[in-house]
């Protein structure tokens, strides 16, 4: 039996590195991964569309984008757009 911790659905395995033995991406973080696939012209343009489609702020959405570059299921699901956003991420850590 597994212990409630209050959350549901989709929302369950949200920001969890990891995820060994747990089901697959919930709607939001596919959507997320979605997201981060498309190409963005002008500025604003994304940060808006994070709002519109996501219903998130864009702090928040790079807080759960972040967490999901470490769960092993995002990297099983889009492992070509997890790898992208990794290197990024190190290259930008590198150079702090």
């Amino acid at each position: 039996m597994e212990a409630d911790d209050g959350r549901t659905g989709e929302d369950a395995g949200a920001g969890r590195p990891g995820g060994e033995g747990q089901r697959g991406l919930g709607r939001r973080e596919r959507d997320i991964l979605a997201l981060e696939r498309r190409g963005f012209t002008g500025p604003g343009a994304k940060e808006r569309a994070i709002r519109e489609e996501l219903g998130l702020s864009p702090v928040r959405y790079y807080q759960l984008l972040n967490a999901l570059l470490d769960d092993t299921r995002a990297l099983a699901h889009d492992p070509v757009t997890v790898n992208r956003l990794r290197r990024i991420r190190d290259s930008r850590r590198a150079e702090r």
